[in-house]
C-alpha cells in the first residue's frame, strides 16, 4: 500500500490473525543488517520483551525485527518464532558459534475477546515473519485483530480498534513511517476534534467520552479499565544512533497524545519503538516531529479500517 511504514527502505511487514479467536501478531523485519533501535514506554501496564537492552547505556544497538502481538504476556512466544526464522537465514548478532537475532516485542491484552485459549505462539510468529513484504494490511489484522477502544463501561460499549500505518517522504528523500496497534483506554479523536472510537453512551451511535464516563464511574479497577495498550513502531532512513532513536521514540508519543485522550494512564502499556535503517543525514528533532505526525495519522487509519466483528462495533456503525 502507498504511504506505509514499508516506504522506508529495508522495512518489511507481515501480519497474521485468527478472526475467530480475535488475536494475531504483526512482525516488522529490518533486513539482514538490522536497524538501530530506541524505545520509549509511557504506559504503566506494559508487556514487553528485550526492551531493557535498547536503553542508551546498554550494548546492543541494532535489532533484526520487532513484534507487536495480541495474547497478553502469552503472545510474547511469537517472538521465538521470528528468531527461529531469522536464524535459519543467518540473520542476527554474531556471537561466534551462533547468530542471535535481536527481536524486541510488545503485547496488547485481547484475552477477553474471541477465545482466551488461543494466542499468538511460536508457529504464528514464524509464519508471519515468513510472509513479510511491502504490502501492509490495516484494520482487523495482525496485532489489531482483537484490539478495542473505550472499555471503561465494559466491552458492550467499546469500539473496535485495529492496525494502521502511514508515512511521509520529504523532497530531500527523508522518509518516516509508522505502524500502530490501537487498543487504547482513551477515546480516539480525529483532526476535527470528533470522537471516532471510544466508550459509547448507549448501544447505538453516540459516544459518551471516556473522561466523562470515568468521572461518573463507580467501577474503577474493573477488567475493562485494565486491558489497554497502544503499540507502535516508527521507522526512518536516517543515519542516527541509539540515543537519537530513543529521542525519536519519545517525541513520537506526542502523536498518540494528539489523537488519543486520555493517554499513558496506569491502565495502558503504551510503547513506541523507533528504527533507523540509514541512508541519509537528518536532524533528530525533525525526524521526531515527523514521527509524531505519521503516528497520529496511523492511529486514525487503524480506526477507519477496522470493521465490526463478533459484535464489537466499528466507527462506521
Amino acid at each position: 500500500m502507498p504511504n506505509s511504514i514499508t516506504d522506508v527502505q529495508g522495512i518489511t511487514v507481515g501480519s497474521r490473525e485468527d478472526l475467530e479467536a480475535l488475536t494475531g501478531c504483526t512482525v516488522i523485519l529490518t533486513g539482514r543488517d538490522g536497524a538501530v533501535c530506541g524505545v520509549d514506554v509511557r504506559g504503566s501496564a506494559p508487556g514487553t520483551r528485550e526492551t531493557d537492552g535498547l536503553a542508551p547505556i546498554n550494548m546492543v544497538d541494532r535489532v533484526h525485527a520487532v513484534v507487536l502481538t495480541g495474547g497478553s504476556a502469552y503472545g510474547l512466544d511469537a517472538a521465538g518464532g521470528v528468531m527461529q526464522y531469522l536464524e535459519e537465514l543467518g540473520i542476527g548478532h554474531e556471537t561466534g558459534p551462533a547468530v542471535v537475532p535481536i527481536v524486541p516485542a510488545a503485547v496488547i491484552y485481547d484475552l477477553a475477546v474471541g477465545s482466551c485459549r488461543i494466542r499468538p505462539d511460536k508457529q504464528m510468529g514464524y509464519l508471519t515473519a515468513q510472509e513479510a513484504g511491502t504490502h501492509v494490511r490495516e484494520g482487523n489484522v495482525g496485532a489489531g485483530a482483537g484490539a478495542t477502544v473505550g472499555k471503561i463501561r465494559g466491552y458492550a460499549y467499546c469500539t473496535k480498534g485495529g492496525l494502521g500505518s502511514w508515512s511521509i517522504t520529504l523532497e530531500n528523500g527523508l522518509t518516516v513511517g509508522a505502524i500502530v496497534t490501537v487498543n487504547a483506554f482513551g477515546d480516539v479523536i480525529n483532526e476535527h476534534g470528533k470522537i471516532i472510537a471510544g466508550v459509547r453512551a448507549d448501544e447505538e451511535r453516540s459516544f459518551m467520552g471516556t473522561e466523562k464516563a470515568w468521572m461518573q464511574s463507580t467501577a474503577a479497577g474493573t477488567m475493562g479499565m485494565s486491558t489497554n495498550t497502544t503499540l507502535a513502531v516508527i521507522a526512518c532512513n536516517a543515519n542516527l544512533d541509539k540515543n537519537s532513536m530513543t529521542k525519536v521514540a519519545q517525541m513520537a508519543h506526542d502523536g498518540l497524545a494528539r489523537v488519543i485522550d486520555p493517554i499513558h494512564t496506569m491502565m495502558d502499556g503504551d510503547t513506541v519503538f523507533a528504527l533507523c535503517t540509514g541512508g541519509m543525514s537528518a536532524d533528530v528533532s525533525m525526524v521526531g516531529c515527523l514521527a509524531a505526525k505519521v503516528l497520529s495519522q496511523a492511529v486514525l487509519r487503524a480506526i477507519y479500517a477496522a470493521e465490526t466483528i463478533q459484535g464489537y462495533r466499528c466507527w462506521r456503525d
